[in-house]
């Protein structure tokens, strides 16, 4: 059974630093591609970061490019979101997701962690 469990959420100000954790298990983080989405009141869920299985390349949201950061520990089977330098339009659920076998979609989903940045 897979299984995606996203923690570091939280309430910061403006101008502040997050890193969100996405622990996973039934799948190792080194051999599917690993993606970070997230989803506001009232807008559909986007794409954020990805970080592939082939070579850890990484992928990102125009918005977000120079501020967040996706990595993964192979060893602890966890992938991360660094965010700097965080606005009032990031807050939103953010939501990890595992890739499929083919690597054309995301098959699996963690349940959230809130964001929210305000002063």
């Amino acid at each position: 059974q897979v299984q995606l469990v996203e923690s570091g959420g939280g309430l910061v100000q403006p101008g502040g630093s997050l890193r969100l954790s996405c622990a996973v298990s039934g799948r190792t983080v080194s051999s599917y591609n690993m993606g970070w989405f997230r989803q506001a009141p009232g807008k559909e869920r986007e794409f954020v970061a990805i970080i592939t299985r082939s070579g850890g390349n990484t992928i990102y949201k125009n918005s977000v490019k120079g501020r967040f950061t996706i990595s993964r520990d192979n060893a602890k089977n966890t992938v991360y979101l660094q965010m700097n330098s965080l606005k009032p339009e990031d807050t939103a659920v953010y939501y990890c997701a595992v890739g499929n076998a083919a690597g054309t979609d995301y098959d699996y989903w963690g349940q959230g962690t809130q964001v929210t940045v305000s002063s």
